[in-house]
């Protein structure tokens, strides 16, 4: 048995913005953006403004080794968890509408680790649980794919939904996303070190009015 102290795996968390809100009824308009960096990225369109806010640093793991849940769900230190808001702005003009949004996630190219071995856990940034974590962490295998097109939140088919939920009103949403490597990772049969990007991204759909 190889020594496990050279079965290493690294990981990292970036955070990115990329929201598409459709406005149906004041005027019909489209808009995406991608962007990196220390900044509040906000997109506004008539009545509703849309704002993901990144923290200066993602998650960013070296030398991890695979870890229980209950381990995994209380990592504390500043690069062990990503904290970022997203917040809807609907004033009166925009009344009735609702803001169909995702919080998605996506591997970024040279990730060597599986997804299967990958573990995600989203809560409120007071360390709640969030929808369905509140019953267990996930795999990010385990995600539902976003569909595209025909997704509710535009989430593109080839990332995977970490959240779903609606604005219905003027609302700021404060998240925590915890990442570790799954006790089931086989270590005993890696060779070497493997690393592990998840890129976070949030989208955002308008329903017609």
């Amino acid at each position: 048995m190889k020594d496990n102290n050279s079965k290493q795996v690294l990981l990292s968390v970036l955070g990115v913005a990329i929201l598409v809100v459709a406005v149906v009824g004041v005027s019909f308009a489209a808009f995406t953006f991608s962007q990196t960096g220390n900044v509040e990225n906000t997109i506004t369109t008539g009545t509703i403004s849309m704002t993901y806010t990144e923290p200066e640093n993602g998650i960013n793991l070296t030398n991890a080794m695979p870890m229980t849940d209950d381990s995994g769900k209380v990592l504390a230190a500043d690069n062990e968890k990503f904290d970022f808001t997203v917040s809807a702005d609907i004033s009166d003009g925009g009344a009735g509408t609702v803001i169909n949004y995702a919080l998605a996630a996506t591997t970024t190219e040279g990730a060597t680790l599986k997804d299967q071995y990958v573990k995600v856990y989203l809560t409120d940034q007071e360390d709640a649980p969030i929808g369905d974590y509140a019953t267990a962490a996930k795999t990010v295998e385990s995600l539902q794919d976003g569909t595209g097109a025909s997704d509710a939140a535009g989430v593109p088919e080839n990332q995977k939904v970490l959240y779903r939920s609606t604005y219905k009103a003027t609302t700021t949403s404060s998240y925590r996303l915890r990442m570790w490597v799954s006790e089931d990772y086989p270590i005993d049969t890696a060779s070497g070190s493997e690393t592990y990007t998840l890129r976070v991204n949030v989208y955002g759909k308008a329903n017609a009015q």
